[in-house]
């Protein structure tokens, strides 16, 4: 028995957690695992913080949605389905660690983003960026966002498109889940083999452990949408046969949409590939839809728009360095029409509102502050770019510009007022300070 549980010890020492020391008593007048984890605590609080970061028992555990049950019973499903084996699959495309998440019938209902798998994550099973590291390393990664934030921006423009009113973004939150298809790193496999060896040999012993599986990774969980195609599919068919009237504006207000929601989180990373459109005509059967025409509209025809893939967005400064990451349908025939009526009354109440826009920023605070890596000075920044996005966009929509028109604005930074700035400033009120961002990157659209 002496020598299974010296085993057992060896494969844990890296665990972190004390929980070793459950495994062998202390010798008397040798010195505790327990007590050396508590002299190193004093000189150490990043395992306080990856003990915040990872819950214990389940990832249920950290999964509370009340406000919200719907969601909550999603991924309820999820983790039973989890449990019962039927696990994520992970996403071919892209070039970080994404994953179709399945109930127990293995039906697609989410896709899940783990923060450590994201595109410079350090668990990243994708070698794109790797390459890209290594031959480009001048280009490497984005200089105006943060980095490994990409799960937190998912989840935030599903939060600014719900205060928006807007519903163009499947609902995304965050979540903590568990699977061994996610990509872990050896230590955490090796320490989940080991603990489950002690559960199997010293029961008394790994009962109490307060996890024995595989570590929950904290990631961006977005409800999965059906019946959608990329919109690059689509556009080329309306090019080539125009939609008809009534389907024309649909497709035009939900684009606007795209567009509201695009340029007040800044997305870096939009391109005709990564949001999706839903055509739905009543009158027209699978068959129908691989003929050469349009067949005649049904007053009941929906078209949809969905922005998925928002992880590149909320940059702490507009981007200044190698790229301009433009919005890529700017260059859409849609983008040259000037932003309709239903669009203003939509959302220029709100955004003109200065009670909103900080109601808005605290809101995202709420949820970019439970981030371990948290800087609330760099937050701040994000949200001076933001709000200088929203100052531009209620200036355009109050003079009915057309999206085209909105990017080539000067681009704008509206920061919390403080004395001695410099460079041209105009005063907004007793709070804010409105400052002309002039530097632009090397290679520039506009």
């Amino acid at each position: 028995m002496s020598d299974s549980r010296e085993s057992v010890l060896t494969e844990l020492e890296t665990e972190g957690s004390g929980e070793e020391a459950l495994l062998l008593p202390c010798l008397a007048g040798s010195s505790c695992p327990r007590d050396k984890r508590n002299r190193r605590n004093r000189h150490s609080s990043s395992s306080d913080k990856d003990a915040v970061a990872s819950p214990g028992a389940h990832s249920g555990d950290f999964n509370h949605f009340p406000e919200d049950p719907e969601f909550a019973d999603i991924i309820q499903r999820a983790e039973q389905a989890i449990e019962s084996g039927v696990c994520p699959e992970r996403i071919s495309q892209g070039s970080s660690g994404s994953y179709f998440v399945k109930d127990s019938k293995g039906k697609i209902i989410g896709v899940f983003k783990p923060k450590s798998e994201e595109p410079y994550g350090h668990l990243n099973p994708k070698w794109t960026k790797y390459f890209h590291k290594l031959c480009c390393p001048c280009c490497f990664g984005r200089g105006c966002l943060l980095p490994n934030q990409g799960y937190l921006s998912e989840a935030a423009a599903s939060l600014v498109d719900t205060k928006l009113g807007l519903g163009v973004v499947p609902k995304t939150k965050v979540v903590y889940l568990a699977s061994e298809t996610f990509h872990y790193s050896a230590i955490d496999r090796a320490k989940s083999r080991g603990k489950k060896y002690a559960l199997e040999k010293v029961p008394k012993v790994g009962r109490r452990f307060h996890r024995v599986g595989l570590p929950p990774k904290v990631g961006s969980f977005q409800l999965f949408v059906e019946g959608y195609r990329e919109a690059d599919h689509w556009l080329r068919r309306f090019e080539a046969e125009p939609l008809p009237e009534n389907t024309r504006k649909q497709l035009q207000s939900q684009f606007e949409r795209l567009v509201v929601l695009d340029y007040v989180i800044r997305n870096t990373d939009r391109g005709n590939d990564n949001w999706l459109i839903k055509y739905e005509n009543p009158g027209e059967g699978i068959e129908r839809q691989k003929e050469a025409e349009w067949p005649e509209s049904s007053p009941d025809c929906c078209i949809k728009i969905a922005a998925i893939d928002n992880g590149l967005a909320f940059p702490f400064k507009h981007p200044d360095e190698w790229r301009a990451y433009p919005f890529h349908w700017a260059w859409l025939p849609q983008a040259k029409v000037a932003f309709s009526q239903e669009t203003r009354e939509l959302v220029l109440s709100r955004l003109s509102d200065m009670n909103f826009v900080q109601d808005l920023c605290e809101d995202l605070y709420e949820l970019f502050k439970a981030d371990k890596g948290f800087d609330k000075t760099m937050f701040e920044r994000q949200m001076s770019v933001m709000r200088g996005q929203v100052l531009n966009l209620t200036q355009a929509l109050k003079d009915g510009k057309s999206p085209i028109q909105l990017v080539q604005m000067p681009r704008v930074v509206v920061e919390r007022s403080r004395s001695g700035g410099q460079g041209r400033v105009v005063t907004l009120g007793n709070a804010f300070t409105q400052t002309f961002h002039c530097k632009r990157p090397f290679f520039s659209s506009w």
